[in-house]
């Protein structure tokens, strides 16, 4: 055990009791109503990512990684064939179930820190989850994201920057060198989690120095984006 296992369990049983409101936060409701400008500004930015989703166009067996409440696992469903959804929490498997409902997901109760992929697959996605990934462990996580892939498969991911109208009026993001944040929820309890605010071409940067060829990309003030796939794959199938 390292010295991240106590943070992370905390942070696991935050998303446990978050999972009723999660929604609020992405449909900018109660504390995270930000005004008519900024929810609109949060829209039409979620709106920028959606179109890169939908461009990227993920089809055949797709990996989904903390899929959450279904947000998006609605949206990968339009293109693909099948879906593998990953959560540590089963509060939020239950809300994607009654979301989704359809027998082309098949759902997954895992920590994705200890998870190992029992197949691979044509595309990963992972929706705000990779800021919940301490600095420490962006090279085995992705290491984890590659050992998911077929040849040739590709991966898409969204997250988090580092703007303070993104998140409730009563969080404070902290110190975006720290990697940590304290969330409240709805009843007032508080948790410690992770949270990392990376940046484009730091993302990039890694990810190239570990072996993918990818392309992040960042909208006015709220998101961070990337997709790509294997730059050693890509270059023996060149």
């Amino acid at each position: 055990m390292d010295d991240f296992e106590p943070l992370l369990r905390q942070q696991a049983d935050y998303y446990r009791a978050r999972a009723p409101e999660y929604d609020d936060w992405f449909f900018r409701r109660g504390r995270y109503d930000r005004g008519p400008q900024a929810n609109a500004d949060w829209q039409a930015e979620v709106a920028l990512v959606r179109a890169a989703l939908e461009r990227f166009r993920p089809e055949g067996d797709v990996l989904e990684l903390a899929c959450g409440t279904g947000l998006w696992t609605q949206q990968l469903l339009a293109t693909a064939g099948s879906i593998t959804a990953v959560d540590a929490a089963p509060e939020m498997l239950a809300l994607n179930r009654e979301r989704v409902r359809s027998a082309a997901v098949r759902y997954v109760q895992a920590d994705l820190f200890a998870w190992r992929p029992d197949r691979r697959f044509d595309a990963v996605f992972f929706g705000f989850w990779l800021s919940h990934v301490p600095q420490e462990r962006f090279e085995s996580f992705w290491n984890t994201v590659a050992e998911s892939l077929r040849p040739g498969g590709r991966m898409f991911f969204v997250d988090s920057k580092y703007e303070p109208t993104s998140t409730a009026r009563d969080h404070r993001l902290g110190d975006p060198e720290e990697g940590l944040a304290r969330r409240k929820l709805n009843d007032g309890r508080e948790f410690r989690i992770v949270k990392v605010f990376y940046k484009c071409g730091e993302v990039q940067k890694r990810l190239q120095g570990l072996g993918w060829a990818a392309a992040v990309r960042e909208t006015p003030k709220y998101f961070l984006y990337g997709e790509g796939r294997r730059a050693v794959e890509s270059a023996a199938a060149g």
